[in-house]
C-alpha cells in the first residue's frame, strides 16, 4: 500500500459495508467511497478478513452468477484493502464470540479481526452495532 507511514487509522470492513457499496445503498455506499478515497491516498488502512470476502463472493454468485463473483474478486484484488487469512486462533476466537453473542459466524470473524488489530469495524449490521453498545467492539456505524 502506498504511503503506509502516513496512515492515520485502520478500519476493518465487514460484508455489510462492502455489499452496501456494491449495491449503492446509502449511507453505507457513501461512507465506503470516502474510505476508498482515503485508502488510495494512504491515509487509512483497510482490512477485510478472508471469511468475509468469501461471504461477499458467495452472495454475489447467488444473486448474480459465478462470473460476476469472480469479476468482483478480481476488482477487489486491485484495490487498497488487505485481506487477512484464517488462523487457528481466529477460528476459535470467532467461535467463542459466536457462542456468546447473537451474530453470524462470518460477522464474528470481522469482529475478532477488529478486536485483535485494535481497529474500528465499519458496518451497518444491527447485531454488530449492539456489540458496540455493549463495549465489545468499536463500531464505525454506516447504517441508518
Amino acid at each position: 500500500m502506498r504511503g503506509s507511514s502516513e496512515v492515520e487509522e485502520t478500519r476493518v470492513l465487514d460484508s455489510w459495508i462492502l455489499l452496501a457499496w456494491l449495491k449503492r445503498q446509502q449511507p453505507g455506499a457513501g461512507i465506503m467511497r470516502d474510505l476508498w478515497r482515503k485508502a488510495y491516498a494512504g491515509r487509512v488502512r483497510l482490512v477485510l478478513h478472508c471469511v468475509n470476502l468469501g461471504e461477499i463472493f458467495y452472495l454475489t454468485a447467488k444473486l448474480k452468477n459465478l462470473d460476476a463473483a469472480e469479476m468482483l474478486l478480481q476488482r477487489l484484488q486491485g484495490m487498497p484493502v488487505e485481506v487477512l487469512s484464517v488462523s487457528d486462533s481466529m477460528v476459535f476466537a470467532a467461535a467463542r464470540l459466536k457462542a456468546q453473542h447473537r451474530i453470524s459466524y462470518a460477522d464474528a470473524f470481522a469482529v475478532v479481526t477488529a478486536i485483535q488489530i485494535g481497529a474500528q469495524l465499519v458496518t451497518g449490521d444491527p447485531e454488530i452495532r449492539e456489540l458496540g453498545a455493549r463495549g465489545v467492539i468499536n463500531v464505525h456505524w454506516a447504517g441508518r
